[in-house]
Protein backbone atom coordinates (compact mmCIF):
# COMPACT_ATOMS: atom_id res chain seq x y z
CA UNK A 1 0.00 0.00 0.00
CA UNK A 2 1.85 3.18 -1.37
CA UNK A 3 1.93 6.31 1.49
CA UNK A 4 -0.34 9.10 -0.51
CA UNK A 5 1.00 12.96 0.01
CA UNK A 6 -0.38 15.89 -1.03
CA UNK A 7 2.22 17.58 -2.39
CA UNK A 8 3.67 16.52 -5.53
CA UNK A 9 7.47 17.40 -4.16
CA UNK A 10 9.83 14.18 -3.52
CA UNK A 11 11.88 15.89 -0.87
CA UNK A 12 8.83 15.30 1.46
CA UNK A 13 8.26 12.51 3.22
CA UNK A 14 5.35 10.40 3.96
CA UNK A 15 3.58 10.75 7.19
CA UNK A 16 4.50 6.95 7.95
CA UNK A 17 8.37 8.12 8.01
CA UNK A 18 7.78 10.85 9.72
CA UNK A 19 6.34 9.55 12.84
CA UNK A 20 8.83 6.33 12.82
CA UNK A 21 11.95 8.84 12.60
CA UNK A 22 10.92 10.83 15.31
CA UNK A 23 13.82 11.10 17.64
CA UNK A 24 13.34 8.97 20.60
CA UNK A 25 15.36 9.36 23.73
CA UNK A 26 17.51 5.79 23.76
CA UNK A 27 16.30 3.50 27.47
CA UNK A 28 17.64 0.46 28.69
CA UNK A 29 15.85 -2.44 28.40
CA UNK A 30 14.49 -3.11 31.93
CA UNK A 31 13.34 0.74 31.43
CA UNK A 32 11.70 0.25 28.21
CA UNK A 33 9.89 -3.07 29.90
CA UNK A 34 8.57 -1.02 32.36
CA UNK A 35 7.07 1.18 30.36
CA UNK A 36 5.12 -1.26 28.32
CA UNK A 37 4.47 -3.13 31.67
CA UNK A 38 3.08 -0.16 33.53
CA UNK A 39 1.58 0.76 29.86
CA UNK A 40 -0.44 -2.89 29.98
CA UNK A 41 -1.25 -2.63 33.38
CA UNK A 42 -3.10 0.76 32.76
CA UNK A 43 -5.18 -0.48 29.39
CA UNK A 44 -6.54 -3.47 31.74
CA UNK A 45 -7.71 -1.39 34.56
CA UNK A 46 -9.01 1.30 31.96
CA UNK A 47 -11.17 -1.82 30.56
CA UNK A 48 -12.27 -3.09 34.24
CA UNK A 49 -12.78 0.66 35.11
CA UNK A 50 -15.61 1.37 31.78
CA UNK A 51 -17.95 -1.71 33.59
CA UNK A 52 -16.78 -1.49 37.19
CA UNK A 53 -18.25 1.39 39.14
CA UNK A 54 -15.44 2.14 41.29
CA UNK A 55 -12.38 2.64 38.78
CA UNK A 56 -12.17 5.32 36.55
CA UNK A 57 -11.76 3.37 33.24
CA UNK A 58 -11.20 6.64 30.52
CA UNK A 59 -8.60 7.87 33.18
CA UNK A 60 -6.80 4.77 33.08
CA UNK A 61 -7.12 3.92 29.32
CA UNK A 62 -5.03 7.66 28.43
CA UNK A 63 -2.47 6.87 31.10
CA UNK A 64 -1.99 3.60 29.45
CA UNK A 65 -1.82 5.22 26.02
CA UNK A 66 0.22 7.54 26.62
CA UNK A 67 2.94 5.18 28.29
CA UNK A 68 2.85 2.79 25.30
CA UNK A 69 2.76 5.35 22.63
CA UNK A 70 5.93 6.20 24.78
CA UNK A 71 7.46 2.77 23.33
CA UNK A 72 5.29 1.60 20.21
CA UNK A 73 4.96 3.51 16.92
CA UNK A 74 1.09 1.52 16.56
CA UNK A 75 0.31 3.22 20.01
CA UNK A 76 1.67 6.54 18.57
CA UNK A 77 -0.20 7.27 15.87
CA UNK A 78 -3.75 5.64 17.82
CA UNK A 79 -3.07 8.24 20.07
CA UNK A 80 -2.06 10.95 17.32
CA UNK A 81 -5.60 10.08 15.44
CA UNK A 82 -7.36 10.53 18.79
CA UNK A 83 -5.38 13.75 19.75
CA UNK A 84 -6.68 14.86 16.07
CA UNK A 85 -10.29 13.68 16.57
CA UNK A 86 -11.16 15.20 19.99
CA UNK A 87 -9.49 18.33 20.43
CA UNK A 88 -10.52 18.67 24.30
CA UNK A 89 -8.75 15.78 24.79
CA UNK A 90 -5.54 16.81 22.91
CA UNK A 91 -5.85 20.08 25.11
CA UNK A 92 -6.19 18.30 28.66
CA UNK A 93 -3.66 15.45 27.67
CA UNK A 94 -0.72 18.42 26.73
CA UNK A 95 -1.75 20.00 30.57
CA UNK A 96 -1.25 16.79 32.10
CA UNK A 97 2.27 16.06 30.21
CA UNK A 98 3.08 19.70 31.31
CA UNK A 99 2.21 18.78 35.20
CA UNK A 100 3.92 15.36 35.03
CA UNK A 101 6.97 17.12 33.23
CA UNK A 102 7.39 19.33 36.20
CA UNK A 103 6.48 16.86 38.76
CA UNK A 104 9.33 14.91 37.51
CA UNK A 105 11.54 17.99 37.31
CA UNK A 106 11.14 18.79 41.32
CA UNK A 107 11.81 14.92 42.06
CA UNK A 108 14.96 15.02 39.63
CA UNK A 109 16.21 18.54 41.73
CA UNK A 110 15.44 16.49 44.84
CA UNK A 111 16.18 13.61 44.55
CA UNK A 112 19.29 13.41 42.30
Amino acid sequence: MADRSISNDPEQKPMSQIIATESKPKRSWLARMTILTFGWIFIILGILGLFLPILQGILFLAIGGMLLSMESPRAQRIMNYLRNRYPTMDKTMLAAQKRTASIVQRIRTRFG
